[in-house]
């Protein structure tokens, strides 16, 4: 069986940059309050009408193709992660095919959010084993901006996110020995509403209270002014629930891809884990026992740019020639769902 590598990579970020402090003119907050809680000190949005997620995703593609020494007329797959599409269907796989200019190839859309990307990474990689395709375009993208509440109310979820894509090329690795050596997927759904953004949705209004209209009428609804006057629109996340969850599973599934292919931890060059918050990302890496070298993190300047943040902070340390041939790197994530995931990669 094939054995599948990355062989080009590329990351595009908006040229907009907001300072935790621009964010005080919106909601009641403050730079100490959330660097003390999350780490970040400022994030990218993308300009709300001329950068889709779409459009960030081909930026980023385009140097992953040219980094792979391939054209877009050779990719013959497109995986795309993401949980803010251009629109609530078609997904942005398509959109992607038609703005480079590509044959008729598939493209399939994945919703993991934060655990997109290595989700999508997964997925490529049985494809590339298999030898069905040759040159995948694994993409994470996303455009959080368009839709979080800026205000006081909606500050805990939205000092946290920013925009940005990630994108890489899969191949079939040409040395024994380098590429993907394994991909490790979980879920529980248990908590699945603590982490959510409930509309607009098919669960007739479940998650709402909307005392004005009868049974009937909210079977029906898909989106009503009495959601948008109760912020029923925006995104929920028991941030302290989350963060329990998190400490726990992270940490489990880097040590399972590590033990499955028979490393440990001392043996990793890079880590890349999900940039959800860098407390949390501190705290896995002092229970892994891992020094600063071995951890590359970027949510300080860009925020959760949810799917995309593992593919941009891999570029960045790639770029930053932090990773070179032969290094042995994990991608981890954790996300709503709850999902989460983690790659073992010799580059």
């Amino acid at each position: 069986m094939l054995s599948s590598k990355i062989a080009g990579i590329g990351k595009y970020l908006p040229s907009n940059v907001v300072t935790n402090q621009d964010l005080t003119a919106h909601m009641e907050t403050s730079d100490e309050w959330i660097v003390e809680r999350t780490g970040i000190k400022e994030r990218r949005y993308a300009h709300r009408t001329e950068e889709t997620t779409t459009t960030m995703a081909v930026e980023a593609a385009k140097i992953a193709i040219e980094r792979a020494g391939t054209t877009a007329a050779d990719i013959d797959f497109i995986v795309f992660a993401t949980l803010s599409p251009d629109y609530y269907f078609p997904g942005c796989g398509v959109l992607v095919q038609r703005a480079m200019g590509m044959k008729e190839i598939g493209a399939l859309d994945i919703r993991n959010q934060c655990s997109g990307f290595v989700y999508a990474l997964s997925v490529a990689d049985q494809f590339i084993k298999t030898g069905m395709y040759k040159n995948i375009l694994v993409i994470g993208s996303e455009k959080h901006s368009f839709g979080l509440d800026f205000s006081t109310r909606g500050r805990n979820v939205s000092v946290i996110f920013g925009d940005g894509a990630g994108a890489v090329v899969l191949q079939p690795a040409t040395n024994a020995g380098q590429g993907i050596l394994s991909t490790h997927l979980h879920s529980d759904g248990e908590a699945a509403e603590i982490l959510a953004m409930y509309n607009p949705g098919t669960h007739a209004n479940h998650w709402g209270e909307y005392a004005n209209f009868d049974e009937a009428e909210i079977g029906q609804m898909f989106m009503s002014h009495n959601m948008i006057d109760s912020a029923q629109n925006f995104p929920f996340m028991d941030g302290p629930s989350v963060f329990k969850k998190a400490i726990v599973k992270f940490p489990e599934v880097i040590l399972e891809a590590l033990q499955t292919n028979g490393y440990g931890p001392s043996d990793l060059n890079m880590l890349i884990p999900h940039q959800a918050n860098l407390r949390i990302a501190q705290f896995v890496q002092q229970k892994l026992g891992l020094n600063d070298e071995q951890v590359y993190n970027n949510i300080m300047l860009y925020g959760n740019t949810t799917a995309a943040s593992v593919p941009i902070a891999l570029c960045e340390a790639y770029e930053k020639n932090l990773i070179k041939e032969g290094d042995l790197v994990c991608l981890a994530a954790f996300g709503s769902g709850f999902t989460w995931a983690s790659a073992l990669i010799k580059w």
